[in-house]
């Protein structure tokens, strides 16, 4: 049982075993949280997503699909072993599961068959899903296994578990097979064979933090007051599509429109935003016209990581 590290302390985890990791989006702060509780957490749990392509793959763990919202997962597993990062918190990957497999990785004693679902694994379980078509054919290459192992032992060292609090979908939930085709008995002594050892020593010249990009006020709103230009060519302003990405980000902007350019749509999702933040009025000049304020503009700033100038 133990309390989630924030979403910095767990990628430095991941980075400390020496994984190769894929941040995607804004991943940091992409979850279920407002559907339930996310912690205290207990274990790992690995799943297989019957698809093929990676790319194809990252976007369908990351934004779900019908009747089931993304994130899937805190992260995928290629099979060239690079992980990508998708969500952090509380994610649709474990759904419903048995309260006696739950009671067993707790004590970290094997977990005996599931048969009944009634305990909510999201809440209480890291997700990783592995790309593989789970027909029990398609080969599970090296490098996953080791990014698997890796995974695993990250999480287990960071709170203090053995290899016994990772399980696979199928000891959770009744029904399930996931993930096919692992020798689970040999991932596990892989993985307290590396618990058994130390983590990669982190680097002694420290590391600048990534600097947060910025976007300019002024030139945001210049951008509103002219595109679309008469000319049809979109107003050229890399903060633009910055404010547009985590617009997309809070649901309020179609990815289609993710274009690098002031029009329609995205003056009515800023208008949204504002809304949201309690302006009123959409008409020109009123407090939620899709024009950007300091307020509105530093507060979705704040939220998703980049900073306001003049």
């Amino acid at each position: 049982m133990a309390t989630p590290p924030t979403a910095g302390t767990f990628l430095d985890a991941l980075l400390n075993e020496g994984l190769d990791i894929i941040e995607v989006g804004s991943w940091r702060t992409h979850n279920r949280n407002t559907k339930g509780a996310w912690g205290p957490v207990h274990g790992v749990m690995l799943h297989h997503t019957v698809t093929k392509g990676t790319s194809n793959t990252v976007k369908i763990v990351r934004d779900g699909y019908s009747g089931l919202p993304g994130p899937l997962c805190h992260g995928m597993i290629a099979k060239n072993g690079q992980v990508h990062l998708v969500g952090y918190g509380r994610a649709n990957h474990a759904g419903l599961g048995d309260p006696d497999v739950l009671a067993a990785v707790i004590a970290e004693k094997t977990p005996p068959t599931d048969n009944e679902a009634t305990v909510d694994g999201n809440r209480h379980f890291y997700g990783f899903e592995c790309e593989n078509l789970g027909d029990g054919k398609d080969p599970w290459p090296e490098a996953q296994l080791l990014a698997i192992e890796k995974v695993s032992a990250a999480i287990c060292r960071h709170h203090g578990w053995s290899a016994a609090s990772v399980i696979r979908h199928l000891d959770w939930q009744p029904g399930k097979i996931d993930p096919r085709g692992i020798d689970w008995a040999a991932m596990q002594k892989r993985i307290d064979k590396r618990l058994g050892t130390k983590a990669p020593a982190k680097p002694t010249t420290p590391t600048a933090p990534p600097k947060k990009p910025s976007v300019s006020l002024a030139k945001l709103i210049k951008a509103a007051a002219v595109d679309p230009p008469k000319s049809g060519t979109p107003v050229s302003y890399a903060g633009v599509k910055t404010i547009e990405a985590a617009l997309v980000d809070e649901g309020l902007l179609a990815k289609t429109y993710l274009d690098g350019h002031y029009g329609t749509s995205t003056k009515t999702a800023v208008s949204e935003w504002q809304e949201r933040l309690g302006y009123r009025g959409r008409k020109p000049g009123q407090a939620a016209d899709g024009v950007f304020g300091r307020d509105s503009l530093t507060r979705l700033g704040n939220k998703h990581g980049f900073t306001v100038t003049n």
